[in-house]
């Protein structure tokens, strides 16, 4: 008799721990992060958009080996931006803008909502957080939310480079990737993409945390949109110095296209681009862009963490 009770007590007592695993697991997978992320992520691409064209077209300047991309046509941020203006019209700093926002609807809300996901199956309190969970956490994030928004990427960075000379819009120019390269086409670079991503986000959100934390912590300044957005603002400068090398690297291989009879126009592959880029432009030419790449990330973050900080508030 004594033996039935016990392993009574034992079962129950599994089923109460699995059970709490479980409503633990399920509360980490909450919605509300993923909504939240992506809300705010299509919020920061809109306002920081011309930054980010400017960054690409002066990253594919330069290239030797690219008749078309040869000419040095800017001499920095804003001379390309005043040079767009007057060349191309107001409207071509927003070319590329809808497979931006599609990017954004996709890879932010995966982004914002499986980092946030992954910290919580891990430590069930924010204040238990460490520096190496928090960074595991987002290069996991940053991997899987890139790679499958790698087509928005390549899309994006198409209708960048060539601004008005693209017709045929978003889906146009999809449909064209696709009869001339193939799925490759769409994937193009995407160990690059995923490895700037695990970066970015790698450095980026553990980075917002630990300032933030610290901050508040110090008693300097509480949760306030002020540690928002000196928080927001350091873990922009930290991404951006992290991730200049391979954006442009990535960028240059995004937008080279595919030999019909295959191989590629200009690089073989990543490790060629990159020593081609150094060798025939020096090193700081994978710091091309670096300006425009800081001052998009940091009003970017800004805007996206006091969105993002804000939605967070509803449910109080």
């Amino acid at each position: 008799m004594l033996a039935y009770i016990t392993d009574v007590l034992i079962e129950a007592l599994n089923h109460c721990l699995t059970s709490q695993k479980e409503k633990s697991i399920m509360s980490a997978l909450s919605w509300k992060p993923f909504i939240y992320g992506g809300l705010a992520s299509i919020t920061a691409e809109c306002g920081t958009f011309p930054i980010d064209l400017t960054k690409t077209r002066l990253q594919v300047q330069g290239q030797v080996n690219d008749a078309k991309y040869k000419e040095i046509r800017y001499r920095g941020m804003v001379h390309a931006l005043v040079r767009i203006c007057r060349e191309e019209g107001l409207k071509a700093l927003y070319s590329g803008i809808a497979p931006a926002m599609l990017r954004q609807a996709s890879y932010g809300t995966i982004k914002i909502g499986t980092y946030q996901s992954f910290k919580r199956m891990f430590v069930e309190h924010p204040e238990d957080e460490t520096l190496m969970i928090n960074v595991l956490c987002g290069i996991l994030s940053g991997v899987i939310s890139s790679s499958i928004a790698n087509p928005t990427d390549v899309l994006k960075i198409r209708m960048q480079a060539q601004g008005s000379v693209i017709q045929g819009g978003m889906m146009g120019n999809f449909i064209q990737i696709y009869q001339k390269e193939g799925t490759k086409g769409l994937w193009k670079a995407i160990s690059l993409t995923a490895q700037r991503a695990a970066i970015v986000v790698g450095v980026e959100l553990p980075v917002y945390d630990l300032t933030k934390k610290h901050i508040i912590m110090s008693g300097f300044m509480g949760d306030t949109v002020y540690t928002h957005f000196l928080s927001s603002f350091t873990c922009g400068l930290a991404g951006a110095l992290a991730s200049n090398p391979i954006d442009v690297v990535r960028t240059r291989m995004m937008n080279q296209r595919s030999q019909q009879h295959g191989g590629h126009s200009n690089y073989k592959g990543t490790l060629d681009c990159l020593l081609q880029t150094w060798k025939n432009e020096g090193f700081f030419a994978l710091y091309k862009g670096f300006w425009p790449n800081w001052l998009r990330l940091g009003p970017w973050n800004i805007i996206f963490f006091l969105t993002y900080e804000q939605l967070k508030k509803l449910d109080c």
